[in-house]
């Protein structure tokens, strides 16, 4: 599967996900994709590999030891990596194919923010709002 930032300089391809798709609520990825919840999924360093735009690649130590990779250009964040660890992370919204797999769960919800309204009544549309 390949996968990609916004303007397309950098690209990657991982051979499978080889941890489940989670939906990480934490205070960090919140930031780090300005998102309430980030889908991520452990993927063996052997399975992933940089194609295109290793030199637009920016990195962050957001925690200790932790690093996310993003594009310098455009911002997006693709994956995050503690070295010691045998996978990387990546964000599955950066996949530009269908992984074949679901989300398994959510974690970190005891950072969730107060206004986050998923799974609650909240209107539904399959592209812009209707009238605006």
């Amino acid at each position: 599967m390949k996968g990609s930032c916004l303007c397309s300089a950098i690209e990657y391809e991982v051979d499978q996900l080889d941890k489940p798709i989670v939906h990480c609520h934490c205070r960090t990825c919140q930031k780090a994709n300005a998102a309430a919840s980030v889908p991520t999924a452990g993927v063996l360093r052997e399975h992933f590999r940089w194609l295109k735009g290793k030199d637009k690649l920016a990195v962050f130590e957001s925690s200790p030891g932790k690093l996310r990779h993003f594009c310098s250009a455009c911002g997006s964040h693709l994956m995050a990596e503690r070295p010691t660890l045998p996978f990387v992370m990546v964000r599955v919204a950066t996949l530009d194919e269908d992984p074949g797999t679901k989300p398994e769960m959510h974690i970190w919800c005891s950072h969730d923010v107060s206004w986050l309204t998923e799974g609650k009544e909240v209107p539904l549309y399959p592209e812009w709002h209707p009238g605006k």
